[in-house]
């Protein structure tokens, strides 16, 4: 048995920067990854399929050209393997940048494999048995795979595998109307694809306001991406080469007919096989490991950061999840998860910013609400663009003048919507960033037009 000081499980957002701030204070460290440095965000997920939605938007405004006086005589072609490769480069470049930095820290022994917990503070890995004080456990999380009926008898991809594909599928279907989902259509339909959205629900990204899941489905479809809502009972089938996805639980069903499958229904957290079981950890019914407000567990000296506790989910969570562990442990910060913000975005184009409580969200506090609201064809950069689709929207306190919530859906909204959260973590009222003179033309300059004109929320 090889003792350590620590030990990480995972080199996604939090792993690294955790390594180097504990391996800095002088803790014998180890850390675990079985896979690639950099986890989801690095490897599959936020960096790569960024690179593609930004070689979907050079095609998307290239075929745009002659609105803005620009002509492109020849017809424009999407090559997938370039598009593929120059994602790879970027992507890679990441992958071994967090590579390097770990091999370079002093105090740290790397462990390429993968670890399960043999108790409380032991860990396994290829046969080799590690034990810690302090054990802090980043496995991230991967896709959903539903149990759905007909999917053992056909071939689907999920946001990682999709990183895989180097060519244009002829008919994407996509299940699932929420983030992921949503930005591979429209992605794939600026490169040439035909694109169905298969949704369960009755209108896509569920968890925002109506408004903006209306405006939402106006910018696909827009663009020609085909939405079913409302699909019930949903199952797979093969159909000669294609794939049949049946939509209703008549007896005779409608089917939308697809080259390849897409599963977007949400994400899970990678703790089936971590050995749990050998623990006292305590996890929920999801497999999501419950921690505290400075991220322990019920287990003394044991932490989970990051996507496997279900208090984030995203990248910019589970870095701020490192850094309220590092100012408790290390820094005598008492900083706190619940001091956290809400705050995340939608990488369509145009992109939707979020922060804080939704309408419906306000609606329902109790409090007294008031709301601005102002539509993008009033913005000046986005006329001057030609992007003209979404909205402003931010809800205050009556009474306190805080900002309550906001969302910018169009050119530069999650950019914008900043000035917003900055305000809402400073705890000042609303109006100073309303007095705040901002630089035009900008999205940003109209934040405080917008809250020139408040109404109370009917």
């Amino acid at each position: 048995m090889v003792k350590h000081d620590a030990i990480i499980i995972g080199t996604g957002q939090s792993g690294p920067a955790l390594a180097e701030r504990l391996t800095q204070a002088g803790m014998n460290t180890a850390i675990i990854e079985r896979k690639l440095f950099g986890g989801t965000c690095v490897n599959v997920g936020c960096i790569p399929t960024k690179a593609l939605v930004a070689s979907a938007r050079a095609a998307y405004m290239a075929r745009r050209g002659l609105d803005f006086g620009v002509a492109i005589e020849n017809p424009v072609m999407v090559d997938m393997k370039r598009v593929k490769a120059r994602k790879d480069e970027i992507a890679g470049a990441s992958n071994e940048g967090v590579t390097a930095w770990l091999e370079g820290m002093d105090n740290l022994t790397i462990y390429r494999g993968h670890a399960r917990f043999e108790d409380d503070h032991v860990v396994s890995v290829n046969g080799e048995q590690l034990k810690a004080d302090k054990i802090f456990v980043n496995t991230g999380g991967r896709a959903t795979v539903p149990n759905m009926p007909g999917l053992d008898q056909v071939d689907y991809l999920t946001n990682s595998n999709m990183m895989d594909v180097d060519f244009l599928p002829e008919h994407l279907i996509i299940v699932g109307g929420s983030y992921i989902g949503l930005e591979f259509a429209q992605m794939y339909r600026r490169f040439g694809s035909e694109v169905t959205v298969v949704e369960m629900g009755d209108r896509l990204i569920a968890r925002d306001d109506k408004d903006v899941s209306d405006t939402v489905k106006e910018i696909v479809e827009n663009e020609g991406v085909n939405v079913r809502l409302n699909a019930e009972c949903i199952t797979v089938a093969k159909q000669g080469d294609q794939i049949a996805v049946s939509l209703s639980c008549d007896e005779k069903p409608k089917q939308v007919l697809g080259s390849h499958l897409l599963l977007a229904v949400g994400r899970r957290p990678n703790t089936d096989d971590l050995g749990l079981e050998n623990t006292d950890i305590d996890s929920d019914e999801r497999g999501y490991i419950k921690v505290n407000d400075r991220l322990e567990t019920n287990v003394s000296g044991i932490w989970a950061i990051g996507d496997v506790n279900g208090r984030g989910a995203f990248t910019h969570t589970s870095y701020n999840d490192f850094e309220i562990v590092a100012a408790n442990l290390l820094d005598d910060d008492p900083r706190k998860l619940s001091d956290r913000i809400l705050c995340y975005g939608l990488f369509i184009d145009p992109p939707l910013g979020r922060v804080g409580m939704t309408e419906q969200q306000a609606r329902e506090s109790g409090r007294r609400v008031l709301i601005g609201k102002r539509m993008m064809s009033r913005v000046g950069r986005a006329r001057e663009r030609s992007e003209t689709q979404g909205f402003i929207k931010v809800l205050v306190d009556a009474d306190s003048k805080e900002i309550l919530g906001a969302a910018i859906l169009g050119i530069n909204g999650d950019e914008a919507i900043h000035c917003l959260i900055d305000i809402m973590y400073a705890g000042i009222p609303y109006l100073v960033i309303q007095r705040a003179v901002h630089i035009h033309p900008t999205v940003a300059e109209l934040i405080p037009t917008t809250l020139g004109d408040l109404k109370p929320l009917q």
